[in-house]
């Protein structure tokens, strides 16, 4: 009891000094949110420190807490609920999950700051102009520039080379779910206890441009944690960072080796800003680009600057890339392929021949091209089509070779003979089956901080999903921008609504209890998956990205009889 009641005094103290701190950053308009703070933080510690007061009273005083809460325990969290067990009785007592008002609390200090900040930093006198000027400036920059919003989007200055590059970054995604309803599931099914689960990825970014038209890429990443279920039971699952193989080691390694040529077809050149994926700093307008190594095909094919980044944007499989687009890959998403781009003014042709896995989901990739392959093709245009904006449309088509089941022929083989409980997608001998599918991607800006986007995706569905997700139509529509309008150009915000749906074969072969790579309830009453999801990814500080999502799921894994599903989620990205 004594060490909670220091414990207390001491959060006292920290509340206090906190809203000092946030006095000093927001000025005057602070003391009101710093004594409803203070309040707040020095309630919630009497409160602790009276739960355990009432620890120390002898067992035969004490009313008996905590069966119920052990009732609600998910049958994937008996590990932790052992280990729980062991401790004893005043560490039970002590050890407490924060009370939920805590944590909405501590999650609304760090936006309340940013935004002190914000104004604090708009009310400094700006250096005095001549009115000719200031007239220039505002028409020839939509955004103006925001003193208080000019901190770095790094941790550390990148060093001026030339020739090299340097970088990293780390992203880390907490989830969680509630209870939800499930009269039943099978092994592949969303988990419906409540339930939580944090995953990881850190990246070492490397680079080298050997001459003004080579250059060689390599990055080597580490990932770690887990998803809600293993990543198991709904096509658009909820967080793209996670492996979906949890048995895969966690050793770092080569995400991606990229030789990267440069074939010039005209004089005039353009402007470029380097990243991690491209170090020169011009290139010529019209021009060949040549890739070739270890690379994922979503790093150049179906992007979307509203809607392709995990790391600031959208988490969702279905959101941030295209879910029919059944695209090469192993497990962790990359794969050896040949990439070739024609670039030209305002539009652009790319070709890709890569590698497939020699399992659905698997990590190893058949290296036998006359067996199993891959080609992407991608149209990319640029132009106005509303208003004075510039848009984007990319039309994409791709065909799998690779050694997949058909579902319609395994469900018949498994009606006329039972050989097996269900039927077995994977009961067949080896063989090349042939999967194709279609995709459109629009990016359309609004404004000069809002824009909207969309994608529509198809694939014949009669072959097994392969490598990304189960996913066999698909649309979405949404909008994203930055937090330019409020003075806060470097956040991110978004919301969108995508549906899924699968092949009727498909749809039939889950329904008699078969398994895909990531679904299996036992039973399906087939419904589409339709998804909305909406962030806010807030810059605090250089390259401190914390962020706050939620995502709200419909029929997961296409099972009228189970869900919704809400998830929650907190994100912190780091860029260094």
């Amino acid at each position: 009891m004594l060490q909670a009641i220091k414990a207390g005094t001491r959060t006292r103290q920290a509340s206090s000094l906190y809203c000092v701190w946030i006095k000093s950053a927001s000025g005057d308009d602070a003391p009101l949110v710093a004594i409803w703070i203070d309040r707040e933080m020095r309630a919630f510690t009497d409160e602790f420190v009276a739960q355990a007061e009432e620890q120390a009273v002898p067992s035969g005083k004490r009313r008996r807490r905590g069966a119920a809460e052990h009732d609600r325990v998910s049958a994937s969290n008996k590990r932790g609920t052992v280990k729980r067990a062991r401790r004893t009785k005043k560490e039970r007592g002590l050890r407490r999950r924060p009370d939920w008002r805590l944590l909405v609390l501590l999650s609304l200090l760090v936006p309340c700051v940013a935004v002190a900040q914000t104004i604090e930093a708009s009310k400094e006198p700006s250096p005095q102009a001549t009115p000719g000027e200031a007239r220039e400036a505002a028409e020839g920059d939509p955004v103006p520039a925001i003193p208080g919003d000019d901190t770095p989007v790094v941790m550390f200055p990148h060093a001026e080379w030339d020739r090299w590059w340097l970088s990293g970054q780390a992203n880390f995604i907490s989830q969680w779910h509630p209870n939800f309803h499930s009269p039943y599931q099978g092994p592949n099914s969303f988990t419906p206890g409540h339930q939580d689960a944090t995953s990881r990825v850190l990246t070492l970014f490397t680079g080298w441009k050997a001459t003004n038209t080579t250059e060689f890429i390599c990055d080597v990443q580490e990932t770690g944690g887990h998803g809600l279920s293993e990543a198991l039971g709904i096509a658009g699952f909820p967080n793209l960072d996670v492996v979906r193989n949890p048995t895969l080691s966690k050793a770092p390694y080569v995400a991606r080796l990229i030789w990267h040529q440069i074939i010039p077809l005209g004089g005039k050149r353009i402007v470029t800003d380097r990243n991690p994926f491209l170090l020169f700093r011009e290139l010529p307008e019209r021009r060949l680009e040549v890739r070739f190594g270890k690379f994922s095909m979503a790093d150049f094919f179906d992007l979307n600057v509203y809607g392709s980044d995990t790391n600031l944007q959208f988490m969702n499989w279905a959101v941030d890339n295209n879910g029919a687009y059944d695209y090469a890959a192993d497990t962790r998403g990359f794969t050896f392929a040949a990439l070739i781009e024609y670039h030209d003014h305002n539009y652009v042709i790319r070709f890709a021949e890569g590698l497939m896995p020699k399992v659905a989901n698997g990590i190893h990739l058949d290296a036998d091209l006359a067996r199993a392959h891959a080609e992407n093709i991608e149209l990319e245009l640029h132009g106005r089509a509303v208003g004075k904006q510039a848009g984007v449309l990319r039309l994409l088509s791709y065909v799998n070779h690779a050694n997949m089941g058909d579902y319609r022929q395994q469900v018949d083989e498994w009606l006329a003979t039972h050989s097996t409980p269900v039927p077995e997608i994977t009961d067949h001998p080896l063989q090349t089956t042939v999967k194709y599918g279609f995709g459109a991607n629009f990016e359309q800006p609004v404004t000069s901080w809002l824009g909207i986007f969309g994608r529509w995706g198809w694939n014949e569905g009669q072959h097994e999903s392969f490598a990304y997700t189960e996913v066999d139509q698909t649309w979405q529509i949404g909008a994203g921008g930055n937090g330019a309008k409020w003075g806060r150009r470097n956040d991110r915000a978004g919301l969108v609504f995508v549906s899924n749906g699968i092949n009727h074969e498909h749809a039939r072969y889950l329904g008699y209890g078969g398994l895909g790579f990531l679904l299996g309830d036992g039973r399906l009453n087939y419904g589409r998956e339709n998804i909305i999801e909406s962030y806010y990814t807030l810059h605090v500080w250089r390259g401190f990205f914390p962020a706050l999502g939620a995502q709200y799921i419909v029929n997961p894994g296409y099972n009228r009889d189970r869900g919704p599903v809400i998830v929650p989620t907190l994100r912190l990205h780091v860029e260094f």
